[in-house]
């Protein structure tokens, strides 16, 4: 069983346990978050597990540090949904590990009904075919708004636009690793020790 939950990464000196979103919660939502070795400059990913992450915490994150932060929604530890946003309001999305992604958003059609059969059957895979080539063309929209976004926090990034589309278009078993490989790539400084295997 992979995990299942949220990697919040944001500049901050102080903890980022100490924000007022995370501060005004239950406390005992808070027993399994796992920091990651931080990053120098100030920049901190806290692993938190599902259920405890809104939508709303990542204005409210990039407002109390006053730098742009993102959040990676993750799916058993075989998708996620990477969200960034700067101290404008400028938003920025990216699938990782595609293929699994395309398996979890295709639509299965309305007059199905056992999709356990559906699954096995020649008009599913060319669904997911076709999910995954729409997801694929959004790649490049992704990887320009995760350069614009790691310029507005301030990396002096040498990334290359294509370098960051192949790791969104990479394959990973634990999606974790390519959320981190995608903070190196973008120009984030290394962690001292890399990051705790999931």
């Amino acid at each position: 069983m992979g995990f299942s939950g949220h990697l919040v990464f944001a500049c901050s000196e102080r903890p980022l346990l100490e924000a007022p979103l995370f501060g005004g919660s239950d406390p005992g939502l808070w027993d399994d978050v796992h920091e990651w070795q931080p990053r120098p400059g100030g920049w901190q990913t806290l692993q938190l597990e599902q259920g405890v992450w809104e939508d709303e915490d990542l204005s409210a994150l990039v407002e109390w540090t006053g730098a742009p932060a993102c959040v990676a929604d993750v799916s058993d530890s075989s998708i996620a949904l990477v969200t960034g946003l700067n101290t404008h309001g400028h938003r920025w999305q990216a699938w990782l590990n595609l293929d699994n992604a395309a398996a979890l958003l295709v639509e299965e059609p309305e007059d199905v009904d056992d999709v356990s059969l559906w699954v096995t059957t020649p008009e599913f895979e060319e669904a997911i075919r076709h999910k995954r080539a729409e997801l694929d063309a959004e790649v490049p929209a992704g990887a320009e708004g995760a350069l614009v976004w790691a310029s507005a926090a301030g990396v002096r990034t040498a990334a290359q636009q294509s370098r960051i589309e192949e790791l969104l278009r990479a394959r990973e078993t634990f999606v974790e690793e390519l959320f981190d490989a995608l903070l190196d790539e973008m120009g984030f400084p290394e962690a001292a020790q890399s990051s705790p295997q999931p």
